[in-house]
């Protein structure tokens, strides 16, 4: 059954004008559940970035007193990696949906 035969629901060889509102709406759900899904999968990456920085000294802390003392030694030397990395894209997140509210 091709793509087509699927979409033509009464059979009659064309796609009429209420199948083809049928499958603007179904195109219109998916999009939204799309837009949605993508919303949600960036609003978890800023919560675990911003969560991350929060906890970054924590663990260097918590790797000092444990002793391992070369583990905190490593951790500390990449935290300006970090940090930029994390807050930018915290940054990117407010920014772009700044730029997409003022055009909307």
């Amino acid at each position: 059954m091709t793509e087509f035969e699927k979409l033509d629901k009464d059979k009659n060889g064309n796609l009429s004008k209420k199948e083809f509102q049928q499958l603007e709406i179904e195109d219109r759900r998916l999009k939204i559940a799309d837009a949605d899904e993508k919303r949600n999968t960036e609003r978890l990456l800023v919560k675990a970035c911003c969560a991350g920085m929060l906890l970054y000294p924590f663990i260097i802390l918590l790797a000092s007193v444990l002793g391992f003392e070369a583990a905190a030694s490593l951790i500390t030397d990449i935290a300006s990696v970090y940090v930029v990395a994390a807050s930018g894209v915290v940054v990117g997140y407010f920014g772009f949906n700044s730029i997409r509210d003022k055009n909307a």
